[in-house]
């Protein structure tokens, strides 16, 4: 099959998108991507993702694939170009998707929260756990790099890509709060891998830039205002 029968639905600011384009730049893939309104979802969107209606999507000729995760995954396991992203390791397989799964069902809303959250003690609870959070990850790294410079070894794998995403987002919301959320002192390593995280060649060209995101913040936080008072 073509590559050029890849395509991927998203929005430029949505860190779930943006793992499908690293994931398929890791493995060399050329794609198409298709920007989408959530606002106004195109008829494509809806018909390619019934049941959650949310990107990213991604098209494989006739295959639909949703859900960021399992589309590394599937990407991971349907090109042999380029490095693997999960561990050939089955323990270590389990782990990387074991971190995934803490990232976006305990952290990650901690982290929506400290951006659009109202209230000063919904704030600190946010801050709280996000902080906690940063703290386990260092630790991971520490583990899984086995002293190399990614989660994932010598090269970006599941990990990076699954915690990476969100590194314009985490600057934003230090941006906004006036808070260290990478801080040199207590997340050193963390720090480090950021910087070569962002500086990789397969995650230069989908990062958003951080003030473009932060103008998008202001934009999202205003419509979600407003629909919640309609």
């Amino acid at each position: 099959m073509a590559e050029t029968d890849v395509k991927i639905l998203g929005t430029r600011s949505s860190p779930f998108v943006m793992r499908s384009q690293i994931a398929l730049k890791i493995k060399s893939v050329d794609y198409e991507f298709l920007e989408e309104n959530l606002v106004k979802k195109s008829i494509l969107l809806l018909q390619s993702n019934p049941v959650h209606k949310k990107v990213p999507v991604l098209i494989h000729g006739d295959k639909l694939i949703c859900e960021s995760l399992v589309i590394i995954q599937y990407i991971d396991e349907t090109w042999s170009s380029g490095p693997s992203i999960l561990p050939s390791d089955l323990y270590d397989r389990a782990v990387a998707r074991f971190w995934a799964n803490y990232i976006d069902q305990t952290w990650f809303p901690s982290l929506f929260a400290l951006l659009f959250t109202k209230g000063e003690e919904a704030k600190g609870k946010a801050i709280k756990q996000l902080l906690a959070g940063m703290e386990l990850f260092e630790d991971a790294f520490k583990k899984c790099s086995k002293g190399k410079a990614f989660f994932g070894g010598d090269s970006i794998g599941y990990i990076d890509i699954t915690l990476g995403c969100f590194l314009a987002w985490i600057r934003v919301s230090e941006k906004f709060n006036g808070l260290a959320i990478l801080d040199t002192e207590k997340t050193p390593y963390l720090v480090s891998w950021a910087e070569k995280f962002c500086a990789d060649s397969t995650v230069k060209e989908v990062m958003p830039e951080v003030d473009k995101l932060a103008e998008f913040a202001i934009k999202l936080e205003a419509h979600m205002n407003a629909s919640a008072s309609n």
